[in-house]
Formats: C-alpha cells, structure tokens, sequence
C-alpha cells in the first residue's frame, strides 16, 4: 500500500449501533481502494461494534484492524496516527458518517497544493434526520468553494470557539510528525488543544464549503454531562491552550486572539458548574484545579475581563460564590420573571 493518498482513522468504542453506517459511507466516495486505507482501532469495545462490520472488514482489501485496551479516544487516534501510511489524514467518528461523494474533490485539491490542513463545512443532524437522508451526496449542493489561506488568517477568520472538531479536517500526515502533534491522553475534552496547537502552527491551509461529514447529535446528551471528571478535563484542556498562547513566536493579534477564546472557554466552564454540577464545594475545588493547569491565568480585554480574571487568581472560592448567588437569585429567579412581565406585557 505504498503512495497511499489518504487514511481514515476510526477508533471504535461501544458504537454498535452507528458504526456500519460510518464504515459504509467511507465506501461511497467514488475513491479508487489503491489509494486510501481505513484503519479501525479497536478500543478494547465491550458490544457488538467488530461484529457488525466483520463482513465489511473481510470484503475490503484496505482496511487494518488494530485491537488495543480500553485507553480512551485520544490514545485511539494517537494509535492511528502512527499506524497511517497516507499523504493526509482523516479522523472520523464512529458514530458519525461522510456525506456521499463528497471527499474526493477535497483531497485532490489538498494533494495538489500541499497544505499542512483542509479544513470542510460538516452538516448536523439527529439519527431520525440522517436515516430520511440517508443518500445525501454533493449532487444537492452548488459548486464548492476552495480557498487557500494561510494558518494565521485560517485562526483569525474561520475558528469557531464552540466547534473545534477535528473531524472536518484533513491533515498532512508531515505536518503533524513534524510538530509532534499528539492527542493528551485521558481527557475527554481532547480535541480542544490538538484543534488549537494545529490552527496555530499551520502554515498553508485550505477552507472549502463543501460539507463532507454529517455530525451526528445525540438527543440524549450524555457525552456532554457535566461531571467532576470532565470538568477536571476541561480544565487540563484550558491549561494546555493557555500554554498555546504564551508561544513567543505568536503574532500579538493571534495572542489576543487566543486569549478571549480562552476566556470563553473558562466563562463556559463556570457556568456549566453553576448549572450541572451544582455543587459549590466541588466547583471550589474545579477552580482551585483550573489555577494549577493554567498558572497566572490573565483575561485583559475590558473591564469584565479584567475583573474576573483578579478574581480568579486571587479570590477563586469568592468567585465561585459570587457565581452561584448569581446563579440563584438571578440567572433563576429575577431573569426569568422578568421575561415572564415582558411577555404580558406584549399580549
């Protein structure tokens, strides 16, 4: 399998329901096998996720099976990383899918141009919506747009602080050997500072319109509940960005830049401990946590910022109490009675 063009990563754990949609759509790019390979890690799966694809696995010549313990996403896509033999490459989900046809025109305008990442519009929809359009292809959508662009103005003009996937996002397998890319293994919050450290340290980039990957939603939000382990997560993930932005060789903008996504990203996590954990003592200890991931942790831009920030260093535990008095008594009480009297007002 020399000169392979592309890999497709796909780690698998307890997606016996999803994952032969996933393997299936990987199949329907109109791509030639001799140039991509899919490498499906096992990690360690207590269902029946291998047994439901074991008949796509034995008809395809280019796919690798490599079964490990049970250590988490990152250490699963780090295994893939390693194990990956093509140009570019692709960490899907296996949970979620590709759209139809639509990965080939990507990749040939990244293997032409020899960008360090290609970065692709994604559509989300719930299982009900992927199942009434279960063939979606480009075939419904306007010619594409590909632009080339640099990492800066890919970090500046196309970060969203609320979707840092990687999973939309093909990159060169070079560029990531070279600056030693790697998921932080043990957290779930993993994609946050790869996200990140690739934005910033890409020199040449592609943005497309062009949707190739269906995000799957799960109605249930379970992956998303806030406990005290992901918000430890969430903070080692803060503090691993906040190491991002003190790089010296950073542009200031790119600096600034950073550092209000970081801010967004710890005004987040307050509120999620206000809202899910509900536990001030357990919030008290997150934050002393967060102090000790992200040392001397400073927001500077407005006086909101600012004062947070002072409080986060030096008053945390007043901080965290201020924020759920807040919580209590306005967030929960005065807000909504206010929008209560609006409305009446209005009829």
């Amino acid at each position: 399998m020399a000169n392979l063009k592309l890999s497709i990563i796909v780690p698998v754990y307890n997606v016996e329901k999803y994952v032969r949609t996933c393997i299936e759509s990987i199949f329907l790019q109109g791509m030639n096998e001799a140039d991509f390979e899919v490498i499906i890690v096992n990690d360690g799966t207590k269902d029946q996720s291998m047994e439901v694809i074991c008949d796509i696995i034995q008809q395809h010549q280019n796919i690798t099976v490599i079964n490990q313990e049970n250590q988490g996403l990152s250490v699963a896509r780090n295994t893939g990383i390693t194990a990956a033999k093509g140009e570019y490459i692709l960490m899907t989900d296996s949970d979620d899918l590709l759209i139809n046809n639509s990965l080939k025109p990507l990749l040939e305008k990244a293997l032409e141009t020899k960008v360090d990442l290609a970065v692709a519009d994604f559509l989300q929809m719930t299982s009900d919506e992927i199942e009434a359009l279960r063939n979606i292809s480009l075939q419904h959508y306007e010619e594409p747009r590909i632009v080339e662009t640099t990492g800066e103005q890919l970090f500046m003009e196309h970060v969203d602080i609320h979707q840092p996937y990687v999973w939309r996002i093909l990159f060169r397998k070079e560029f990531i050997i070279q600056h030693q890319l790697k998921f932080y293994p043990g957290i779930h919050v993993q994609d946050k500072p790869f996200f990140y450290e690739s934005y910033l340290k890409a020199e040449k980039c592609l943005v497309s319109s062009l949707p190739i990957y269906i995000y799957r939603k799960h109605t249930d939000g379970a992956s998303y509940c806030m406990t005290e382990k992901f918000a430890k997560d969430y903070c080692f993930a803060i503090g691993l960005m906040w190491n991002l932005s003190n790089i010296d060789t950073l542009a200031p903008r790119i600096k600034d830049r950073m550092n209000d996504y970081i801010y967004i990203t710890v005004s987040s996590l307050v509120c999620r401990l206000t809202y899910e954990l509900k536990d001030k003592n357990k919030s008290i200890e997150i934050i002393d946590f967060l102090n000790i991931a992200a040392p001397k942790l400073r927001f500077y831009h407005g006086t909101k910022q600012r004062l947070i920030s002072f409080l986060l260093r030096y008053m945390p535990h007043t901080y965290i109490k201020l924020r759920f008095l807040y919580a209590k008594y306005f967030e929960r009480k005065l807000f909504p009675a206010l929008r209560g009297l609006s409305w009446a007002n209005k009829e």
